[in-house]
């Protein structure tokens, strides 16, 4: 722990020697950014790749005859139809369907499956899991691993020429490629790239190999949230909550349809009353005017002034070319170009529901 009660990152001095500048996120000291700046992180990573140290997140093996059944307790997820290897993004609910976290769960093999869990809730999710656990033939256990992202169109061949072969993997695939290591090809850029679970000994020759290529570089924090932005990809804590549903969130598309209504994992009941009832606000893609970024926690209101909606994430989005933002807005508001406004620091600044994503995803998808 640091003197601010922060946790460090196994590999902290690498980001030290780096030229880092750290900040806390989710009770841990992260690196923010490096020497070069987050504009060009970000934009390193969209034209060639980025290494981001992730290991603030958390991996649970799920073993054991019940495996299968007790994930699909615990999320609304059909575990036993997933193909081994298959990777699929999921949520832990609340008894009336808020999301207390989002997932991706990857089956290893008939009894096995990898669970990656969030740093802020990575404590809760483990209690989570453990409790429904006892009632199930299986073992939770937390993973003590360094976790790498690499990300963008030359992550391939870069961990190619590292020794680490992911040619074979599809987007939201995983595998063990050797022991005490998982792998898969997933992100959280929009950008083609893979995750690695490893221990520290193996990630620190992983780092020192990757970083021989010119084409990588560290990337930190600042770059690694406004790709996700850009992407349309969702913040927990910020976009989504206990306080907001796969509904409102426009995450439905995870759920398969049999569970919308037959379901009976945690949050069943609940999630399918929201769907009945519908939606009253929706997640949505926002354009401010001109080059003003629009933060998280602004106000969103109709051209009267009364309250419509609210700003989840915000900031500038390099490879958009402009400010880019997500929130929620009341329903019947949430089409495409409708103009709305947002309170900054007492401007009402015009801004319009853009499509999700900002910018293409470029996923491998076969």
């Amino acid at each position: 722990m640091t003197d601010l009660g922060q946790k460090k990152l196994p590999l902290e001095d690498l980001h030290q020697a780096a030229g880092a500048r750290f900040g806390p996120f989710a009770g841990w000291s992260m690196p923010l950014q490096y020497p070069a700046g987050v504009m060009k992180e970000h934009l390193h990573t969209r034209e060639h790749a980025g290494l981001f140290d992730i290991s603030h997140m958390k991996l649970f093996a799920v073993s054991g005859p019940g495996a299968a059944a007790l994930l699909s307790k615990a999320c609304p997820l059909d575990a036993e139809a997933l193909a081994e290897r298959q990777s699929k993004y999921t949520f832990f609910l609340t008894e009336t369907a808020g999301i207390v976290d989002d997932l991706i769960v990857t089956r290893l093999g008939p009894t096995r499956f990898m669970v990656v869990a969030n740093a802020g809730n990575a404590a809760e999710d483990e209690a989570h899991l453990k409790a429904l656990a006892e009632n199930f033939d299986c073992k939770v256990t937390p993973l003590d691993r360094v976790f790498l992202a690499i990300q963008g169109p030359d992550a391939e061949a870069i961990l190619t020429s590292a020794g680490v072969d992911g040619s074979h993997l599809a987007f939201m695939t995983g595998f063990e490629p050797r022991e005490n290591w998982f792998m898969s090809r997933s992100g959280y850029t929009g950008e083609d790239g893979f995750e690695i679970g490893l221990p520290e000994a193996d990630a620190r020759e992983l780092v020192a190999r990757l970083l021989a290529d010119e084409r990588l570089t560290w990337i930190g924090l600042a770059a690694r949230d406004s790709l996700r932005l850009e992407a349309g990809l969702c913040l927990h804590g910020q976009d989504i909550t206990k306080d907001t549903d796969p509904v409102a969130a426009g995450l439905l598309w995870a759920i398969p349809k049999h569970l919308r209504t037959d379901g009976t994992f945690v949050g069943a009941a609940g999630l399918h009353k929201n769907i009945a009832l519908g939606a009253g606000e929706k997640r949505v893609g926002l354009k401010p005017d001109g080059k003003q970024p629009v933060r998280a926690g602004a106000q969103l209101t109709d051209e009267k002034g009364a309250a419509v909606g609210r700003v989840t994430s915000g900031g500038f989005g390099p490879s958009a070319g402009h400010p880019v933002a997500m929130g929620y807005v009341a329903a019947p508001l949430a089409k495409l170009g409708t103009r709305i406004f947002a309170d900054v620091r007492g401007a009402k600044v015009p801004v319009d529901i853009h499509p999700l994503p900002f910018t293409p995803h470029r996923y491998r998808k076969g």
